[in-house]
């Protein structure tokens, strides 16, 4: 007696679900309508001119180039080393070719006329010798002190507030 209400009531669901199916089962499906184009209109922009118009932005060699305008180039790391100052040719021999980043100082000695350092620098095997004033590629030799040289560094970051930096190289012992 007790499983009748469950089949009453599992019929009953069942008929509702037939009853709301039947509608959406018994519609066919709509075919899409197609709209042709009038012959007064123009046809749209043809799909391979813009494709065409697509690659040549793509691939016209044009490339892409960024003006700073003064500024610094967004698209360059802050972590990369600077950029070192560029001849259109080699660099002078001697003391006018050495970097200040490549110098070591090796050895500083008291003579009669003042101090006079000696710096290797990183890529060559001479060792050259320094007085105050004397002019590198890209700074000058500021003082000589008994353990440390302080050059002047010319900097090329137009967003410095400084167009030089003193850097301070110690005696290598």
């Amino acid at each position: 007696m007790r499983s009748r209400p469950r089949q009453r009531a599992a019929s009953a669901s069942l008929l509702a679900l037939a009853l709301l199916a039947a509608p959406v089962l018994a519609q066919e499906p709509a075919e899409p309508q197609r709209q042709e184009p009038a012959a007064s209109e123009p046809a749209g922009p043809d799909i391979d001119a813009i494709l065409e118009g697509d690659e040549e932005v793509l691939f016209g060699g044009g490339g892409y180039s960024y003006d700073p305008g003064g500024r610094r180039d967004p698209f360059k790391s802050l972590l990369d080393a600077r950029e070192r100052p560029e001849l259109d040719g080699p660099r002078p021999e001697g003391v006018p070719g050495l970097l200040i980043d490549e110098v070591a100082v090796t050895g500083i000695f008291r003579t009669p006329r003042g101090r006079v350092a000696q710096v290797q620098a990183s890529d060559k095997d001479k060792s050259y010798l320094i007085r105050e004033g004397d002019d590198l590629y890209d700074g000058d030799v500021v003082s000589i002190g008994a353990n440390e040289v302080v050059f002047k560094q010319i900097v090329q970051d137009p967003t410095a507030l400084k167009p030089f930096r003193e850097v301070v190289k110690k005696l290598s012992p």
